[in-house]
């Protein structure tokens, strides 16, 4: 199941928060959170559940998901996730008033999301597609220019300079168009070596310095533990993700897709990418000037945040090549 967006459920008494998957045109909840929800034990959500199958009030195919989720010891295991019409199911055979309240959130986020959310991600998804295709076309048409006209020293310098600057970025687009796309040129000393201890530590700086409501970097599990055991993974004695810039790929890879946090993931992610790029001494390049823009950086949040489980590995490749020594 990917996870397309995370939204954050508070009961009306304001004691429990939950964090809640939207994608589908519906929402879902793991057991986990079921059972936050309607203050229950695990074993009796899960007793109803078997219940609501058993006697095919639903088909258990159409209304359950699996999500990769990365453990404490470092290791991906699926989670079960449960639709609008499971949570519903149960609400009403718990007779339970939580559960009413959801129902009537979940339908008027759904409402506001089906109508609003999907316009406007779809346009901004189209913009982006037809910048990118006028990029290529305008380099394309600069080389042509560089090839056919005779110009003066000034001009072929400035030609010159804009494809010069774009070659290698298109060069990357193009190796990702063809999956030939692969690790090359990364710093292979680790001068820093991220902790749980000191990402917190980072964690709460950052909450500090810009403010951010009482759940931002507040951990629901211990994943955020196993996304940074994670990057550090050896097989035979050999780190799986070698260089700086592997593991750096990795820790916002991990970071965004698990969702340790009630809030701020996204933002936590980010920053502890460029933080760690910054420890490890390959943040900015020799004069000074960030290696990966404002822009970029969101970008490839989103990208990932975006990503299915299957591309991770296609995710890491496109992250190292625009951190990379060539850049």
């Amino acid at each position: 199941m990917e996870s397309n967006q995370i939204l954050i459920y508070q009961t009306v008494d304001g004691e429990t928060t939950i964090d809640v998957k939207l994608e589908d045109e519906t929402v879902w909840l793991s057991l986990n959170h079921i059972a936050e929800l309607f203050s229950r034990d695990k074993s009796v959500i899960s007793r109803h559940i078997s219940n609501i199958f058993k006697e095919k009030e639903l088909e258990r195919n159409s209304v359950v998901a699996k999500n990769a989720t990365t453990g404490a010891d470092g290791k991906i295991y699926q989670v079960e996730y449960f639709n609008l019409d499971v949570i519903i199911s149960i609400g009403y055979r718990i007779k339970s008033q939580r559960g009413t309240q959801f129902r009537i959130w979940a339908n008027k986020t759904l409402k506001e999301y089906l109508t609003k959310g999907y316009v406007v991600n779809k346009k901004q998804l189209q913009e982006k597609s037809s910048q990118l295709e006028e990029l290529k076309q305008t380099v394309k048409l600069l080389g042509n220019v560089m090839e056919s006209k005779h110009l003066n020293s000034d001009e072929a310098i400035g030609l010159l300079k804009v494809i010069t600057d774009y070659t290698y970025a298109l060069d990357v687009l193009d190796k990702y168009d063809h999956q030939v796309l692969q690790i090359e040129s990364t710093t292979p000393e680790n001068l820093f070596e991220i902790t749980y201890h000191s990402a917190m530590d980072a964690i709460k700086g950052l909450r500090d310095k810009f403010g951010g409501s009482s759940l931002f970097g507040n951990e629901k599990d211990e994943s955020f533990q196993g996304s940074l055991a994670a990057i550090y993974q050896t097989f035979g004695g050999q780190y799986l993700y070698p260089s700086v810039e592997e593991k750096a790929a990795n820790l916002l890879y991990f970071v965004t897709k698990n969702h340790s946090f009630s809030d701020g993931n996204k933002r936590i992610a980010a920053f502890l990418f460029v933080w760690f790029l910054e420890k490890n001494g390959i943040l900015y390049h020799f004069d000074g000037s960030k290696k990966i823009a404002d822009n970029a950086l969101v970008a490839l949040t989103l990208m990932i945040a975006e990503s299915k489980p299957d591309e991770k590995e296609m995710m890491i490749k496109v992250v190292v090549n625009l951190i990379n020594l060539r850049n």
